[in-house]
């Protein structure tokens, strides 16, 4: 799925984005641990994988880069 970022917080490495379905959802420092990225820009294009319910974002990296496995740890 698709989102564009809401908020970073670059010290606490979490923020939030807006779901193309227009859905805001926070992720934390876990969601990015395989992205390898440093930095969010608010209004930057990314994919996500999410589960639950409510969804938590489980994975989180641009949206020209492919997500990580299911299930790989840094």
């Amino acid at each position: 799925m698709q989102a564009t970022v809401r908020s970073y917080d670059g010290a606490a490495r979490s923020g939030t984005v807006f779901t193309d379905a227009g859905t805001v959802l926070n992720f934390g420092a876990d969601a990015l641990a395989g992205s390898g990225l440093r930095l969010l820009r608010r209004g930057q294009r990314v994919q996500i994988r999410s589960s639950g319910d409510p969804p938590r974002i489980t994975a989180l990296t641009l949206a020209t880069f492919p997500l990580p496995p299911d299930g790989v740890s840094p």
